[in-house]
C-alpha cells in the first residue's frame, strides 16, 4: 500500500498551489477548494475593497480570466512566518477582452505585485493583494500622454 501524498497545508505551500492552479492552470474548481465561504480576500479589485468567500471572488476571477488571456504569474520570493505568507508576483498576460469599456488591445501586458495570505486548517482564511493598477491603464494606453509624462 503506497502511502497518499499529504495536501500541503501550510500558508507557503497553499499559495504557490492557489497561483499555480488558479491563475496559471484556469483551475476554477480550486477556488471551491481554497476558499471557504468565510475566507475574505482583499486588493482584487480596489485596494479597499474585499471579496467575501467563492462567489465574491469568482466574479472577479472570471472577469479578468476573460479580459486576460494567456494569464501567467511567476511568484517571487515566498517567506512564510507562523500561518502567514508573503510573495511578490510578476503578471503576464494578453488584452483580449473588454476592459471597463476599452475594446481588446491585443497588447501583453506585464504587471507587478505583492501578495499575502493567511491559512487554517489547510485552506484560505484572508489574503491581502495590491498590484500595480496605475501601470496596467498606463499600459493599456488609458492614460493622457501629460500624465504619463509624469511617471516615466
Amino acid at each position: 500500500m503506497t502511502a497518499q501524498p499529504q495536501m500541503a497545508r501550510d500558508a507557503a505551500s497553499l499559495m504557490r498551489r492557489w497561483f499555480e492552479e488558479v491563475w496559471n492552470q484556469g483551475k476554477e474548481i480550486t477556488i471551491d477548494e481554497m476558499f471557504p465561504r468565510n475566507s475574505v480576500m482583499w486588493g482584487v479589485s480596489r485596494p479597499d475593497a474585499s471579496s467575501r468567500g467563492p462567489e465574491e471572488f469568482r466574479a472577479f476571477y472570471q472577469g479578468m480570466r476573460k479580459t486576460f488571456t494567456d494569464m501567467h504569474i511567476e511568484l517571487h520570493d515566498v517567506v512564510q512566518d507562523n500561518d502567514t505568507a508573503y510573495a511578490r508576483f510578476t503578471v503576464t498576460a494578453n488584452h483580449a477582452g473588454d476592459f471597463f469599456g476599452v475594446a481588446p488591445t491585443g497588447k501583453t501586458i506585464k504587471l507587478v505585485g505583492m501578495c499575502c495570505l493567511k491559512a487554517a486548517n489547510g485552506v484560505i482564511v484572508e489574503g491581502w493583494n495590491v498590484w500595480d493598477q496605475m501601470g496596467l491603464v498606463r499600459e493599456l494606453g488609458l492614460l493622457s500622454p501629460q500624465v504619463v509624462s509624469m511617471f516615466p
